[in-house]
């Protein structure tokens, strides 16, 4: 199941709302699209509310089909830029390529992929890895399907599953990570592209189990329960702290924005995008990620100037 989102930024809407960037462009206008991963959109949502201030006669439209679903239209030249949890893939890449789309990639911050129960559920303290490869791994399908296999103490109840979507990359992610191959889990799940169906899921079942990148949970605290994961070295939770220093392993990734180089060409796209790695570091910390060393973004810029430098 898929959920698109729109996101119209104008004049109207934001007309209040202060700017990160310290300086006043020269008004521009346009349109600008971006789809992709529902992880992603919390902070180019950020972005684009911001961005307003500044440019409030460019519209911004801001779609949720997850990284896979993002890509395909980004393949096609439909959107300018694409949220993405993980790096394109091959496949992707070739379709870009056939339709003689150029990009760069740009790394925006670093995300933990949590794993959340109900509240009331009061038996789980942890999960080892191997413990969570056993319950996602597809030969798991019909066979692991209560709590107590996984470990004998726990209830004799059924587990009900939730997670992102096969086109999401958060699933791509989590099934490299914990089963060792992208893409490769049971399938007797309830899926969605949407998050919130997520929270949503757990938090009306108390034999619930879900995972989903750990902004969500900040935004839904009261609703869910974190659950430490034991990469190896003992139970961590992820947090801004355990996820920039590694020690949340081996669910911390990178996310990305894509930039097509057709779109990069018009003002208000090469504006957008300079300006959302201008305000990465305190937005992507507002909305619950974890932002970039300095290093890192100036290391970013310094790679879409250079990419910029390369469409005159």
């Amino acid at each position: 199941m898929k959920f698109k989102v729109l996101i119209i930024v104008t004049m109207a809407l934001l007309a209040a709302c202060g700017s990160n960037s310290g300086k006043k462009s020269e008004k521009i206008s346009g349109t600008i699209k971006i789809d992709g991963s529902s992880t992603v959109y919390p902070i180019t949502e950020a972005v684009a509310e911001e961005y307003a201030n500044e440019q409030p006669d460019i519209q911004v439209t801001i779609g949720i089909s997850g990284t896979g679903g993002g890509f395909k239209k980004f393949g096609r030249g439909e959107t300018d830029l694409s949220d993405a949890s993980r790096p394109i893939k091959s496949g992707e890449d070739s379709v870009c390529k056939a339709n003689g789309i150029s990009y760069v990639d740009l790394k925006i911050a670093y995300d933990g992929l949590a794993v959340l129960v109900n509240p009331k559920n009061t038996w789980v303290d942890h999960f080892t890895v191997d413990e969570l490869k056993k319950l996602w791994e597809p030969e798991a399908q019909g066979k692991i399907t209560k709590w107590n296999q996984i470990r004998k103490e726990w209830p004799n109840e059924e587990i009900h599953l939730y997670g992102p979507g096969i086109a999401s990359g958060t699933y791509d992610y989590f099934t490299e990570a914990i089963v060792g191959k992208s893409g490769s889990s049971r399938g007797d799940f309830t899926a969605s592209e949407d998050d919130n169906v997520l929270v949503q899921g757990i938090s009306g079942d108390v034999y619930g189990l879900a995972f989903f990148g750990m902004a969500y949970f900040e935004e839904n605290m009261e609703k869910l329960r974190l659950i430490p994961v034991d990469g190896g070295n003992g139970p961590v939770s992820p947090s801004i702290e355990t996820v920039s220093n590694g020690t949340y392993s081996p669910l911390s990734r990178p996310l990305f924005i894509y930039l097509n180089s057709t779109s990069a060409k018009r003002a208000e796209v090469q504006e957008f995008t300079r300006f959302y790695l201008n305000n990465a570091d305190s937005l992507s910390k507002e909305v619950g990620y974890v932002p970039l060393t300095a290093s890192e973004y100036k290391a970013e810029k310094d790679k879409l100037n250079l990419f910029l430098q390369g469409l005159k």
